[in-house]
C-alpha cells in the first residue's frame, strides 16, 4: 500500500484545501494520472498518482482542510512498488511514502466496479485543529487558546470570526454542519389574502425572500484571508492622478505591426511595466517590504511585477520576474501566456510568488476609479483605469485628449504622501513622453 501525503512545496505553505477529487474509491488509475486538486493561498496544485494501481481510500472530503504531511489517499500499487524519493523538489507534486500496511479490509477488497463516495475527513491527532496561519496569529494576539475554539468553517476549520467570538466570550454558535450550504427548504408558511395580495400570515405586504448560503472556501476563502490581513496590517493611503495617453497610443499603434509579426498581442501594459520599473529604481521604498518581526525595511534590488488577473476562480496575481531585463515585446508575450494559464488554473507556484510590486489593470473592464488593496507584504500597488476622451485645458484652451486615471495605494509606514506624488509624477512623465522610455531603459 502507498500512503500519498500532501507534499511540502515550500514558500511557507503549510496547509491546503481539497478542491476536487478527480477519481473515486475502487477506481484503477494510471501512473501520473491526476488524482486530486488541492487549493492553497498561493496556488492550485493538481496532484498525480505516483504509480499505477487501485485507489483504496480517500482520506478527506471535498472542501476539507489538510496539512502538509497528512495522508490524502491510499493507493494499492499494481505489481512492484517503485522507489519514491520524497525529498526531491521536482517530485514534490506527486511525492508519496511507501509503508508496510496490514491486509486490506473487506471494504477495501470490493470489485473495481464498486466505487464508494469520498468519506468525511478523518480526525486530526490530538492537540491539532484546522486553522489558517493568519487565524492562528490572530488567536495569539487575542490570547486565545485555539485548541479550545470550535470551528464553524469547512470540515471544522476555525475562522477569524470563531476566534473573535471566543475572545469576546460568545461561544453559543454551533459549528455543526456549518460547512454545508444552507438553503431554505422548509414548507412555506400559511398564506392569507388581503386586498388581492397573497402573503405569509402575519408578515408585512412584501414578496417572498429566499436565502441561499454557500460555504466560503477555496480560492475565494484564501483571497478573503489575504485581503483582511493586508488591510488590518498595512495603513493604506491612496493617491490619485490622471494621465494623458495620446502619445502612448500613437507609439503603440506604430509598434503593433511589428508585434503582430512576432505573433504577440501588444497592449498598453508592457509600457506601464517599463515606466514603473524605471520609477522603482529611483524610488526604492516602493519596491520594498516591512519585516514586522525584525522591524527592518527590506529594499529589493530585483523587479518582479505582479499582474492582478481576473479569472473564473477569483483574483490571481501572476508575477513577471526580472521585468527590468525584458523588452516590451517580451513582456507582452509573457503577459499573454501568464494570463491564459491563470484563467485555466495552470499556473505554477513560482509564477505567483515573489512579487515586489503589483499592477491592477482594470481599465479594459471599464473602471473610472478605485482604491486598490496592497498585495501584502509589498509596499504599494498601482491601479490603471479606463482610457477615454475628455475635455481638458491646454495652453488656456479646451481640447479633447485621451485621458486615464491612476490610483496608487501605498504603505504609509514606509512611504510619505509627497514621495508617492513624486513617484506617480515620474511614471506619468515617462508615459506622456514615451520617447523617454527608450532613453532611460537599462
Amino acid at each position: 500500500m502507498i500512503e500519498f501525503k500532501l507534499p511540502d512545496v515550500g514558500e511557507g505553505i503549510h496547509e491546503g484545501e481539497i478542491g476536487k477529487w478527480l477519481i473515486k474509491e475502487g477506481e484503477w488509475v494510471a501512473c501520473d494520472q491526476p488524482i486530486v486538486e488541492v487549493q492553497t493561498d498561493k496556488v492550485n496544485a493538481e496532484l498525480t498518482a505516483p504509480t499505477a494501481g487501485v485507489v483504496r481510500k480517500l482520506m478527506f472530503a471535498e472542501g476539507a482542510g489538510v496539512r502538509v504531511g497528512e495522508v490524502l489517499f491510499i493507493l494499492e500499487a499494481e505489481g512492484r512498488i517503485p522507489a519514491i524519493e520524497a525529498g526531491k523538489a521536482e517530485q514534490a507534486a506527486s511525492v508519496a511514502a511507501v509503508v508496510n500496511a496490514p491486509s486490506p479490509s473487506p471494504a477495501a477488497a470490493l470489485p473495481l466496479s464498486v466505487a464508494a463516495s469520498p468519506p468525511a475527513s478523518v480526525g486530526l491527532p490530538a492537540g491539532r485543529v484546522r486553522a489558517a496561519p493568519y487565524v492562528r496569529q490572530l488567536a495569539r494576539q487575542l490570547n486565545v487558546d485555539i485548541e479550545q475554539v470550535k470551528g464553524s468553517g469547512a470540515a471544522g476549520r476555525i475562522t477569524e470570526e470563531d476566534v473573535r467570538r471566543y475572545a469576546s466570550g460568545d461561544t453559543t454558535k454551533e459549528a455543526e454542519g456549518a460547512d454545508l450550504p444552507r438553503i431554505n427548504t422548509a414548507a412555506p408558511p400559511a398564506r392569507e389574502k388581503s386586498e388581492g395580495v397573497v402573503r405569509p400570515r402575519g408578515a408585512a405586504p412584501a414578496s417572498d425572500c429566499i436565502e441561499e448560503r454557500l460555504p466560503l472556501r477555496g480560492i475565494r476563502l484564501k483571497i478573503a484571508e489575504r485581503l483582511v490581513k493586508a488591510v488590518t496590517t498595512i495603513p493604506h493611503v491612496t493617491q490619485v492622478d490622471e494621465l494623458e495617453a495620446d502619445a502612448l497610443q500613437a507609439l503603440r499603434e506604430r509598434l503593433r505591426p511589428l508585434a503582430a509579426e512576432r505573433q504577440v498581442k501588444l497592449t498598453y501594459l508592457p509600457f506601464f511595466i517599463k515606466a514603473i520599473v524605471i520609477a522603482l529604481k529611483e524610488f526604492p521604498f516602493f519596491n520594498a517590504s516591512l519585516d514586522d518581526e525584525t522591524k527592518e525595511i527590506v529594499l529589493k534590488r530585483y523587479y518582479h511585477i505582479g499582474i492582478a488577473t481576473d479569472t473564473p476562480d477569483g483574483l490571481i496575481v501572476p508575477v513577471i520576474r526580472d521585468a527590468d531585463r525584458k523588452t516590451v515585446f517580451e513582456l507582452a508575450e509573457e503577459i499573454g501566456q501568464l494570463s491564459e494559464r491563470a484563467r485555466e488554473g495552470k499556473l505554477k507556484l513560482e509564477e505567483i510568488t515573489g512579487g515586489t510590486f503589483t499592477i491592477s489593470n482594470v481599465g479594459p473592464i471599464g473602471s473610472l476609479l478605485a482604491t486598490p488593496i496592497i498585495n501584502h507584504p509589498e509596499a504599494a500597488i498601482l491601479a490603471l483605469h479606463k482610457m477615454e476622451p475628455r475635455m481638458v485645458v491646454r495652453n488656456g484652451e479646451g481640447v479633447i485628449r485621451l485621458m486615464m486615471n491612476m490610483a496608487l495605494s501605498f504603505d504609509h509606514r514606509l512611504i510619505d504622501g509627497a514621495e508617492a506624488i513624486r513617484f506617480t509624477n515620474r511614471i506619468k512623465r515617462l508615459l506622456e513622453q514615451p520617447d523617454l522610455l527608450w532613453a532611460e531603459m537599462v
